[in-house]
């Protein structure tokens, strides 16, 4: 099922999309384009529209595009950074000024997240547009089926609203294509209720999450996404919402949303949510179904890869742009016995998969051994410190190893991991988190056994009794600290920062502290032209 969904999502591009006929059949028409009253004839066709904003999502919201959300919301946060390395990645200053909270609202990569992301919502408004004429009786589709796909759709939308809200924040809402031409701006707030009600109107029409809904909006994707709603609440809207975030992270815990596997779990090794079976995990909730097979391959090694040559460290077809790489502070977090520190990353030598010999560098460490150092500096003779964003070498910093391909020798499985978007470990967050706000932000023993159940994977059982969290030493700025070690290269980090209140007040690495007005992206300046009913948020 899961390959068949990747089809249709890999079908549906603007070459596939145009009707094809045999040269020599001078009697078959003969159309340019297709539209609503020409497609969505059959359940698969439906399905084909229903799957365009998830494949134009993977663009802005997975770690494989230069402009979209994971961009902007990783590089602007304290654990990921795009330095330039020698001759290579300064890119215009880009990354620089993202990482730096010196951004502007000319930036070119901020533009095409707008785009992309408004993009999105495009489709979505103009699916639903579509599927008011659908005879979905005559496309095979009963009444129930019918309503929850428009559900699912729906609830799309509203996730498309949060994602943009949290950039943005004050933006127009628009649920109709082209209508009206220059949409007034809208509040936080109001986007926020707006959010709010199109998840209540539709998460319990939405099927249960199976096998069968890997890759697409489920009941349980859609409670994880009020859960996610309601912690921020008070960021989005104003107001605390903690008893609803419980509320939907226990239906979520509870498995009334269902599960891939029958029961909703951690899964209990922590590679296992990320492999190249991670469609399998029991903690997974809502994912992009990308395969190898199925012409469809999450692509993460352009921006977290190194160059060629490390490509036979790990035994892959792979190489990237050698441009992600932890900060030296992200690093440091991880003590030396935690596995995730030894499991999520690459780090000091590396060596060639089949013959133990040292990978040999390309750039500045060209012909000598590649061995990944805690710092982003020039080691020349006498550099001291952990560096900038403009001094890195081909070596510096470590480097993303929590997504796993697999072997290229591996058939059948290699390279088919899905992109995971919620997991049930996040649910276990939030409500822990949510516990201990209510609770003038001490730890109850329910939030500690629930950090506790995510944490337990990543030491041995001789480690344990010393690490396990009580409620004395979870504080929320100790939450912080290990949301941050488990939740790394997922793209939420920049959303905790400022939950937290230190996205724009906290220093790290090469990013002093920041005006308040840094919590929010500015309206790109084009668009602003475009239209003369936005409002540029304050302080740009």
């Amino acid at each position: 099922m899961r390959k068949y969904f990747n089809k249709l999502s890999a079908a549906l591009t603007p070459v596939a999309l145009l009707a094809t006929v045999s040269c020599t059949d001078l009697d078959e028409t003969i159309y340019s384009e297709l539209s609503k009253n020409n497609f969505y004839n059959s359940k698969v066709e439906i399905m084909q529209g229903v799957l365009r904003p998830f494949t134009h999502m993977q663009a802005w919201l997975a770690p494989t595009g230069q402009s979209g959300y994971y961009y902007h919301t990783e590089s602007a946060a304290d654990q990921i950074a795009w330095p330039q390395k020698g001759r290579h990645g300064y890119d215009g200053g880009d990354h620089v000024r993202l990482h730096r909270h010196e951004w502007t609202p000319q930036e070119n990569r901020l533009r095409g997240s707008w785009s992309l992301m408004w993009e999105g919502l495009g489709y979505v408004n103009a699916l639903l547009a579509d599927f008011e004429d659908v005879d979905y009786a005559a496309a095979g589709l009963t009444e129930a089926e019918m309503e929850s796909i428009l559900a699912e759709v729906r609830v799309m939308r509203a996730f498309h609203y949060m994602k943009i809200m949290d950039m943005w924040g004050n933006v127009p809402i628009v649920t109709t294509v082209g209508e009206p031409l220059n949409p007034e701006t809208s509040s936080s707030a109001e986007v926020f209720q707006f959010v709010e009600q199109e998840l209540l109107d539709n998460v319990e029409k939405l099927q249960p999450l199976s096998q069968a809904l890997v890759g697409r909006v489920s009941k349980a994707a859609g409670y994880a996404m009020l859960s996610e709603l309601y912690l921020n609440a008070e960021v989005w809207a104003g107001t605390p919402r903690y008893d609803d975030c419980i509320k939907y992270s226990d239906k979520v815990i509870n498995g009334e949303g269902g599960s891939l596997t029958g029961n909703m779990s951690l899964d209990p090794s922590i590679l296992g949510p990320f492999s190249n079976q991670n469609q399998y995990s029991p903690e997974n909730i809502f994912q992009f179904a990308f395969s190898r097979d199925g012409g469809f391959t999450f692509n993460w090694a352009g921006f977290f890869f190194g160059y060629g040559n490390m490509s036979r460290a790990l035994n892959v077809t792979y190489s990237g742009w050698n441009a992600f790489v932890v900060t030296p502070n992200a690093f440091d977090a991880y003590e030396e016995n935690d596995m995730r520190k030894q499991e999520w990353f690459l780090f000091g030598p590396q060596y060639d998969y089949e013959t133990g010999e040292p990978i040999l560098g390309t750039e500045e460490w060209a012909d000598q051994p590649l061995v990944y150092v805690n710092n982003i500096r020039r080691n020349s003779e006498g550099a001291t410190g952990e560096g900038s964003m403009t001094e890195g070498e081909e070596n510096s910093g470590a480097r993303f190893n929590k997504y796993r391909s697999g072997t290229s020798d591996e058939e059948g499985t290699y390279w088919e991991n899905d992109y995971v978007i919620y997991r049930l470990t996040e649910i276990y967050f939030n409500k822990a988190e949510a516990l201990m706000r209510k609770n003038g932000g001490a730890a109850t023993s329910e939030a500690v056994a629930l950090i506790n159940e995510s944490r337990k994977r990543a030491f041995d059982d001789a480690d344990w009794s010393s690490e396990a969290y009580t409620t004395s030493t979870l504080t929320l700025d100790e939450l912080l600290a290990e949301r941050g070690r488990e939740f790394i290269f997922e793209g939420k980090r920049r959303a905790d920062l400022i939950r937290f209140g230190e996205f724009t007040s906290g220093t790290w690495w090469d990013k002093d502290a920041s005006e308040p007005t840094r919590a929010l992206f500015p309206i790109p300046h084009i668009h602003l032209a475009l239209n003369p009913n936005l409002v540029q948020n304050p302080g740009y």
